[in-house]
Parts: C-alpha cells; sequence; structure tokens
C-alpha cells in the first residue's frame, strides 16, 4: 500500500478498513480520546470479536489478537499516519489525520444533514419571499425579523448537527455492534 504524504486515496482508506480489527481499533481509539496501551487495546479488540467482556478472555483470545495488532494492523495504521505508536511505551493513539477516516466509518442510517440544511434553506427563502411579497400573514412581518428567525433556525440546527456527530464519534457503529469475526 501506498500512502501520499498529503492525502489518503480512496484506494488507501478503503484497505485500511478492510478489516474489521482495524475499523474495531480505530472506533475505540476514538472512543477513548487520548492514547491507548496496545495490551489494553488488543483485550477491548478480543472482548468485541469473541463477543465477551474483557474479564471472559482466554490467554490464547488475548496473545492471538495481540500478535496480530503488533505485527500487521498498527504498523499498517502508523505506515499511514493514521496512528501513532510508540514501540518502547506501547501506547497507541489517533493523529490528526485519522479524521479523514470518519466519513467512511459513520452510520449511513443516521439523520440525513444536508436534506435538513437544504429544506431549512427553501423555508427560509420562501419566507422571505412571502414577506417581501406581502403575502397575507407575513406582510406584518419585517425582513429583519425574518432574517433573524431563519439565522436562529440554522444556528439551532448547525448546534444539533454538531451535537449528533460528537454523540456518533462515542457509539459504537452499527456494523461494529454485532459482534466480530475471528480473523487473524
Amino acid at each position: 500500500m501506498s500512502i501520499s504524504d498529503t492525502e489518503l486515496t480512496q484506494d488507501d482508506v478503503f484497505e485500511i478498513l478492510s478489516s474489521p480489527r482495524r475499523r474495531y481499533l480505530l472506533y475505540h481509539l476514538r472512543k477513548e480520546g487520548g492514547p491507548v496501551e496496545l495490551i489494553e487495546l488488543a483485550e477491548h479488540v478480543a472482548a468485541w470479536e469473541n463477543d465477551v467482556d474483557r474479564d471472559g478472555l482466554t490467554a490464547q483470545e488475548r496473545k492471538r489478537v495481540y500478535v496480530s495488532l503488533y505485527q500487521t494492523h498498527v504498523p499498517k495504521l502508523d505506515e499511514a499516519d493514521v496512528v501513532d505508536y510508540d514501540p518502547d511505551s506501547g501506547m497507541v493513539e489517533l493523529t490528526r489525520r485519522a479524521e479523514l477516516l470518519d466519513n467512511y466509518l459513520e452510520d449511513e442510517d443516521g439523520i440525513q444533514w444536508p436534506y435538513l440544511y437544504v429544506g431549512l434553506s427553501i423555508l427560509g427563502s420562501a419566507l422571505l419571499a412571502a414577506t417581501l411579497a406581502g403575502v397575507w400573514l407575513f406582510d406584518a412581518l419585517s425582513e429583519s425579523v425574518v432574517a433573524v428567525f431563519v439565522v436562529g433556525l440554522f444556528a439551532v440546527l448547525a448546534l444539533a448537527h454538531l451535537a449528533d456527530r460528537l454523540r456518533s464519534k462515542q457509539s459504537v457503529p452499527s456494523e461494529l455492534q454485532r459482534g466480530g469475526t475471528n480473523e487473524e
């Protein structure tokens, strides 16, 4: 896999995200929001894959995932500059470049924000046009009141969008909620 210095190509992204194990690793790092020890990361991934609590893992399940992360998955993500891995401390942390993967990891069944923004734009334009044309009920409103109202609606929608985005970064993607695979 050749990783560009400035951006991730679609092929690079698909290669990175082709493994459920890497997707869950990225999800867990994003949820934690800071550095995580590779051993702890391996336990979380193994627990997810085996659909058990971390306490219910066998030594073999932990070791199998740890070796896979250590030898394959973390180096691939580190090479792509999606994570920073310090072999001396065993700490793994997302880089800013990992944000390039967010659009590919979002749940498509969620709120379709672009449609809401377009709908609000149409509503605001119609409201302003009705006010300017002096249509009954709207003729009593001033253009500045309508403008403040529409801008306020956009502000509320933008805040809701931000809150949803922050919430979705903390929630388990629907694909990963079903338990894992026993990928090597």
